[in-house]
């Protein structure tokens, strides 16, 4: 099986002896820059966010640090009301200047769907990296994906097995490990493991929207998706994916960098999509990718 973001004029009038004078025009001194908070201080706003979103009602809203410009940004979904982000930044107080707040078209949720690739509980998911350890050949895809499939096949009607899930992660990470038990099935290769960096040109592979392009905007993002729990660590892409592409791979060439977790889930107009970085399963689950 294989892979398939005036100038003020000072007018003067001086009145004495008689006479008029008028004062020359002023330019307004330049604004001091605007002081980047230390590293300590980010850190303390990006938990302050992190306590504010956990103790809220608050989904569909993911945030990160952004050292370039010493802000936490805090990306909220279309279905996230003006007035539950203003409450937001209410609640975290004094440190919600160092906050940029961005809006993101449709709803972050993970991304399922019923149709092609890997089948199981009624579910459709897509593969991400075949893996191996020792002589056993396991696949890589998202933890949501799995959280009640006890077994996974090929196709919709479920009559071509690939094999049972044997762990899985989700909230808090988003990726399984299945073990190939079906000795007639291939599992092809040809990559090798590395970690996304910010602005690097990637693409994803899914099976409801095929091979896509784009490039990285964070890293270490935490995103409360709808119906779900929050996920940490996670690669934040402007790449699009939609319902069934949950558990595809990011690379880089043949750089494996990520399992697609979920998103916005909208190819017509774009979209934001998170993936679980693939290095922390191959190190969770002890396996290696081919």
């Amino acid at each position: 099986m294989g892979f398939t973001r005036s100038r003020s004029r000072l007018l003067a009038t001086a009145v004495g002896l008689g006479l008029a004078a008028t004062a020359t025009a002023t330019p307004a001194a330049a604004a001091p820059p605007e002081e980047k908070l230390s590293a300590k201080a980010l850190a303390a706003v990006h938990s302050a966010v992190d306590s504010a979103v956990s103790r809220s009602a608050l989904t569909g809203i993911a945030w990160y640090t952004d050292e370039a410009t010493g802000k936490v940004v805090v990306t909220a979904d279309s279905a996230v009301p003006a007035a539950a982000l203003n409450r937001l930044t209410r609640t975290i107080g004094a440190d919600a200047d160092a906050i940029t707040i961005k809006r993101a078209k449709g709803e972050f949720k993970p991304l399922l769907g019923a149709g092609d690739a890997i089948y199981g509980g009624g579910i459709r998911c897509s593969l991400g990296f075949n893996v191996r350890s020792g002589g056993t050949h396991y696949l890589l895809t998202a933890g949501h994906c799995a959280e009640e499939v006890g077994t996974w096949y090929t196709n919709s009607r479920q009559t071509t097995r690939i094999g049972p899930t044997t762990k899985s992660s989700f909230p808090g990470n988003d990726y399984a490990l299945v073990r190939y038990g079906n000795s007639s099935l291939t599992h092809s290769g040809g990559y090798t493991i590395g970690d996304a960096r910010v602005g690097q040109r990637v693409t994803r592979d899914g099976s409801s929207t095929g091979v896509r392009s784009g490039r990285v905007e964070a890293l270490d993002v935490s995103v409360r998706y709808r119906g779900s729990g929050t996920v940490r660590g996670l690669i934040q892409a402007d790449v699009c994916a939609e319902s069934g592409d949950s558990g595809g791979p990011l690379y880089a060439g043949s750089t494996a960098l990520g399992i697609t977790s979920g998103g916005t889930g909208d190819c017509s107009s774009g979209g934001t999509t998170f993936f679980q970085p693939v290095r922390e399963a191959v190190n969770a689950y002890d396996v290696s990718i081919y």
